[in-house]
């Protein structure tokens, strides 16, 4: 017989299962421990939970001495979006330079490196990869986490990085469902509406996910964008027509469905996060993703006390968030029986799971594109002056990682200096260089009008100035060398430095 505390109980368990909270600090606070033993069962890290793979290691084991089956979820895509290396750049680069190579082997070969790295610090859930194909050159926060605009290479890759990832027994959470590419809008900010007809929803948005859910990914994360031809009336996230109805009837996808972060713009500023989160398990997500910008206990409880509110108003179906919660549960007992496998002898020596630390610098290398402008053009011998034109970050990838090719030519040619440019002022670049060699480095030059101009203006008085392009290559090469790199992680200004010194 089942009481209505017995019912109490498994209620705030299976509430507190299907949230993945963050929190601050670098170890595991009390609170956090305590609602793990509680009944949570996920926690997401952020860069400011991370300083060393040691310290990351002792992170997760001690949430682990709490509960063994927690899962433990990071946002480490490579390239530009890293939290392992957040305060140095990643040793990764992204998947806008993946796909440029399209070599899908070099693809699966990073995924399974950074997998490694990831379960060595005991992670075992990736909000990555992100399978949005880019066909808007102007979308704001995907870009370079693209793979590309070409959906069958986007699809390709996306299944390679998702076997890559998983091979190291970490699972795999392909992102933003039902594609976030073909937008201009930041859904951390505001609502994106995407009037896409759904015969190209089918042939182009939803290629990579088809390719991911054949792969194997364990999870695939919503998109909070609004796409009228699905439901014209709540975003992705909240939509049974898009979560329940495409993904998991029409796809067929039976894995975990997590939901991007519900303190974003497009979902808190509409909807509040409590009832958005009930609005989500109630359209088909399984967890809720939390804790980016709102990582404290009061989240957690506000969020756990609207779900139960919920079933017992008889607003979300009590069986809704129960299967919710097991397919949190299911994911965790495959990850420690991944664990587990990993600890027996041999297990390390499994193909694809170290496949050499040396492979994301290969890979950087193997992305970059070097075209000679009308002049002859010498190599870089000695110090230069860097002019860095930087955008504003997007809350993706953040304004704390360093990118830009400044340190390496530093190391390489002492006395190299370097400025900081956040709008047109050729003038005073010119200034500073004095009669060294410039090179400029921009990130998506044609999106910034100002960062444009300033270059034009910038060749046209110094014609041996240097081009470095960290984003999107989508504008005409300028200078006298012109080097695109398909990203800005810190190996990719590495191999922009050997390209401009010529070693």
């Amino acid at each position: 017989m089942t009481t209505l505390v017995d019912r109490t109980d498994t209620l705030t368990r299976d509430a507190l299962a299907v949230l993945q909270p963050g929190f601050v600090g670098t170890t595991a606070p009390d609170w956090l421990l305590r609602r793990i033993g509680e009944g949570l069962s996920s926690v997401g890290l952020f860069g400011r939970n991370v300083t060393s793979p040691g310290q990351l290691a002792a992170l997760t084991a001690r949430l682990r001495a709490e509960r063994e089956d927690v899962l433990v979820a990071i946002d480490e895509e490579g390239g530009d979006v890293t939290r392992l290396e957040v305060r140095t750049g990643s040793s990764f680069p992204g998947n806008y330079a993946l796909g440029s190579v399209d070599d899908v082997e070099l693809t699966r070969a990073v995924a399974a490196e950074l997998g490694r790295r990831l379960a060595e610090c005991g992670v075992d859930l990736n909000w990555a990869p992100s399978a949005d194909v880019n066909s808007n050159q102007d979308n704001p926060v995907i870009g370079v986490r693209s793979f590309g605009a070409d959906p069958a290479l986007v699809a390709r890759h996306t299944a390679a990085y998702v076997r890559g990832l998983q091979s190291a027994g970490v699972a795999a959470c392909t992102k933003h469902f039902p594609g976030h590419g073909d937008t201009a809008v930041d859904s951390h900010h505001a609502l994106p509406r995407i009037d896409v007809e759904l015969a190209t929803l089918h042939s182009r948005e939803l290629q990579p996910f088809r390719a991911a859910i054949s792969a194997g990914s364990k999870s695939v994360m919503s998109a909070h964008i609004l796409l009228p031809a699905l439901d014209p009336d709540r975003p992705a996230t909240l939509s049974p027509q898009v979560l329940t109805g495409l993904l998991r009837r029409e796809l067929g996808y039976d894995g975990l469905i997590v939901t991007d972060g519900m303190e974003m713009q497009a979902i808190s500023a509409v909807y509040g996060i409590e009832r958005g989160s009930v609005l989500a398990i109630a359209a088909g997500a399984d967890a809720i993703c939390v804790g980016g910008g709102l990582a404290d206990e009061d989240t957690v409880l506000r969020l756990r006390d609207a779900l139960v509110t919920a079933v017992r108003k008889g607003e979300l179906p009590e069986e809704r968030l129960a299967d919710a919660a097991a397919r949190v549960r299911a994911l965790a007992d495959w990850t420690r029986g991944v664990r587990g496998a990993a600890s027996e002898p041999g297990a390390a020596s499994q193909e694809g799971t170290a496949p050499g630390t040396e492979i994301g610098l290969t890979a950087a290398r193997r992305a970059v594109r070097v075209t000679v402008g009308e002049r002859p053009s010498e190599p870089l011998t000695t110090a230069p002056y860097v002019a860095a034109f930087t955008p504003v970050a997007n809350i993706a990838v953040g304004d704390e990682t360093p990118w830009g090719v400044a340190a390496e030519l530093a190391r390489r040619l002492p006395g190299t200096e370097t400025g900081t440019y956040t709008d047109a002022a050729v003038d005073d670049v010119l200034r500073a260089a004095g009669g060294r060699r410039i090179v400029a480095v921009v990130r998506d030059a044609h999106r910034h009008p100002w960062m444009s101009q300033s270059l034009d203006a910038l060749v046209a008085a110094r014609p041996d100035t240097i081009v470095v392009e960290m984003g999107l290559n989508a504008a005409p090469p300028r200078g006298a060398l012109h080097v695109a790199t398909y990203g800005a992680a810190r190996v990719c200004g590495i191999a922009a430095a050997e390209a401009v010194t010529g070693n």
